[in-house]
């Protein structure tokens, strides 16, 4: 199941003519041929995934049943991004820079339930990642670039896809979904941060039987990359590499106690890898009409499990932030401590890690890494213009130690001592539109910068990403 805030922005789920499917053409400056070729890309998505709608017409006659509750929409986004090592963590090339502009469609058709007590349903999706441009070298091939898939040289695909679906259960506020899922949890969070979204196969359930609170599970068993048009790879962390787990399950929830205070706790298994524990609250706290003061702590624990086949350990780590927001402005400050000998590890290329100081390039989670970080953020529609926001954020780290790391996270300088004392510090820039009303309603453009520079256990970076998305409602 999709997490819809990820996909569209809020207000987007309306019906598009096709004069306003063809104003597509101002996502990107293509040539004739590429327009014909997305679009047509485009329609057989919608093709595709609107066949899946004739499998129980039988529940058409009843409202909010099957085909009344259905949706069906298109994601087109247009990526582009470039990675300037400056120095080490080089290109195929040697090039030490990586660059890839990509089109992406992203389909998605959700039914409704079935009516009684106990509904079924089915969601499906159909995406394709495009190559626009990346020459020999600059693909980021042998890298944590992951914008294409690349072959065994390196060389990047001219197009690849994703396809697959899930069925679904509705009884007593709970939803059940087996087969290729999209969960969101601090535990376990598909990650989004690239050409086309990553997923994971198996079982998850979403109960909201509690008003105010929400509770999650799952096992899975297999996960895709973002480059992967396999639906059933393997694990990967982003520290440890590839593991042999044969699954991963996770439980937890998510409480509004009040309209103030919301309280998160959640638990995941990696199976002989790791343990996790997770534990968050949030205050809001409005001090005017215009001013209020917010805060929130983020906690996890992990340990390993079973086989260890990421080696022993056991972290703490943790962030806390408060920001004040005043109108149009919001100045926020965060800290975050690794307690532990060891990186703070997670599923690659997932967005499992909700910590404060956790942003574009950095996660700031080193052995005995502490950091801090301010942030400001400018909401334009105060100023008259809705839809145009801006931020920038800088984060410092110190005291990475890895005297006393197990095997696999251990890192060793040039005479093959562990690195102490490590240091690092990001700055982020980004600007984001929303076009607000007319026929390109709800296309979005959002530049991201990253400037990142560390000792030895880190690379210098310069990093910057253009994304444009426009939402089509079909059904």
């Amino acid at each position: 199941m999709f997490a819809p805030s990820r996909w569209c922005p809020a207000g987007s789920s309306r019906t598009y003519k096709k004069s306003q499917v063809d104003t597509f053409k101002t996502i990107c400056r293509l040539d004739g041929a590429h327009m014909n070729q997305l679009r047509t890309l485009s329609l057989a998505l919608c093709s595709t995934l609107a066949g899946v709608a004739p499998v129980a017409v039988i529940a058409e006659e009843q409202k909010e049943g099957f085909i009344e509750g259905s949706t069906l929409t298109v994601l087109n986004r247009n990526f582009y991004m470039n990675r300037d090592h400056r120095n080490g963590e080089s290109s195929p090339t040697g090039s030490g820079y990586s660059e890839a502009w990509a089109q992406g469609i992203i389909g998605r058709f959700q039914s409704g339930f079935t009516q009684g007590t106990f509904g079924v349903g089915v969601d499906a999706f159909a995406m394709i990642g495009i190559k626009l441009d990346t020459g020999d070298g600059r693909n980021g091939g042998r890298s944590a670039f992951d914008v294409l898939p690349v072959d065994g040289e390196g060389n990047a695909r001219d197009e690849y896809t994703k396809v697959g679906g899930s069925l679904k259960a509705r009884a007593f506020n709970t939803v059940v979904n087996v087969g290729d899922v999209f969960p969101s949890t601090p535990v376990v969070a598909f990650g989004d941060s690239r050409l086309l979204p990553e997923s994971f196969r198996g079982v998850t359930a979403i109960n909201n039987s509690i008003s105010g609170l929400t509770l999650q599970g799952g096992r899975l068993h297999a996960m895709s990359q973002p480059v992967s048009s396999n639906l059933r790879d393997g694990f990967v962390t982003f520290y440890g590499g590839a593991v042999d787990s044969p699954w991963v399950a996770y439980f937890g929830g998510d409480y509004q106690a009040t309209d103030a205070l919301s309280l998160g706790l959640y638990t995941s298994r990696l199976k002989d890898a790791w343990d996790q524990k997770y534990a968050s609250a949030a205050y809001v706290l409005p001090l005017s009409d215009d001013l209020a003061l917010t805060g929130s702590l983020n906690y996890y624990n992990a340990t390993d499990e079973g086989k260890k086949l990421l080696g022993e350990f056991d972290n703490d780590i943790w962030s806390a932030k408060v920001a004040l927001q005043y109108g149009a402005h919001t100045l926020s400050l965060s800290h975050q401590r690794n307690e532990g000998d060891d990186d703070f590890d997670y599923l690659r290329q997932s967005d499992s890690i909700y910590l404060a100081n956790s942003i574009q390039y950095s996660d700031f989670n080193s052995p005995k890494e502490r950091s801090w970080m301010v942030t400001y953020n400018l909401d334009m529609s105060t100023f008259g213009v809705p839809g145009l926001s801006f931020m920038t954020r800088y984060g410092k780290g110190t005291d990475a130690d890895y005297s006393n790391a197990n095997n696999t996270y251990m890192r060793r300088d040039a005479q093959g001592n562990p690195l102490t004392d490590q240091k690092r510090w990001e700055r982020d820039i980004e600007a984001k539109y929303i076009v607000q009303t007319g026929s390109l309603k709800d296309l979005s453009l959002r530049v991201r910068q990253a400037t990142t520079r560390a000792t030895a256990f880190e690379s210098d970076l310069d990093e910057v990403r253009v994304i444009v998305e426009y939402p089509l409602s079909v059904l």
